[in-house]
């Protein structure tokens, strides 16, 4: 006779939070919004027109950093997450940034900004411009994402709530203030809009389901604000490196 089989118990889904607390909590995550680095001294100059050549060749290179660490990040949270649906969610993220036979990719995109600024592709990828608090920065972010619960990770994507005005800021402002930029290198910007939305409605459905109580809504505050440290603090490394 085989054995008898232990019924299926079905998985606990936790109680729906009321759609005005889950307001009030998605508004605080959105009012952190004041500390994005759109407002950090550097970019404002940077937004104004008052950057030199050097000073936009070298926010450049060094942001170049970040842009080839995302898939790493991405990969990291995928590498920690166990659900399928999500999974196939997050992947598109990647292929975004390393691209596909069809499509560059942002990290290409990123390239070809470098090359309409003056930098040699060579200097760019080599990374030499790299400041050791940039790395630093971006290393602990990757970082993160490889050891904290995926659900935080998601949760620290969420400056890119924020993003989509720093690019229209860009889009709008340096053909007038810095006409030597060649336009097509202005492409990643343009390109990111559209997904920084896409990808803020899934990274923001995980957080406002996974993040429940005070104290968890709290910690999740918590984590956006270390995402929103480390685009501030490599601001403060290109600006002291670069102060004209």
């Amino acid at each position: 006779m085989p054995a008898p089989v232990a019924p299926a118990i079905a998985p606990t889904v936790p109680p729906a939070i009321p759609d005005a607390e889950r307001a009030a909590f998605e508004a605080r995550l959105r009012a952190l919004q004041a500390r994005y680095h759109i407002h950090h001294p550097f970019n404002q100059r940077m937004a104004s027109g008052q950057c030199s050549r050097a000073q936009i060749q070298g926010w450049v290179a060094n942001r170049f950093y970040y842009q080839v660490n995302i898939p790493l990040k991405d990969a990291a949270i995928l590498s920690n997450c166990p659900d399928r649906a999500t999974r196939r969610e997050w992947v598109v993220r990647i292929l975004d940034h390393d691209g596909s036979a069809a499509e560059p990719g942002g990290i290409e995109a990123w390239s070809r900004l470098g090359e309409a600024v003056g930098l040699t592709r060579a200097a760019l990828w080599s990374q030499q411009m790299v400041l050791p608090g940039v790395r630093f920065a971006v290393d602990a972010y990757v970082n993160f994402a490889r050891r904290a619960p995926w659900q935080e990770a998601v949760c620290s994507s969420l400056t890119e709530m924020f993003a989509p005005a720093i690019h229209q800021e860009r889009l709008a402002g340096w053909p007038q203030h810095y006409p030597w930029i060649e336009a097509e290198g202005l492409a990643y910007f343009r390109s990111r809009i559209p997904l920084a939305q896409r990808d803020v409605e899934h990274g923001l459905r995980v957080t406002l389901e996974h993040f429940r109580t005070p104290a968890e809504q709290q910690r999740a505050t918590q984590i956006l604000q270390f995402k929103l440290d480390i685009l501030w603090s490599m601001l403060d490394a290109i600006e002291k490196a670069y102060p004209e």
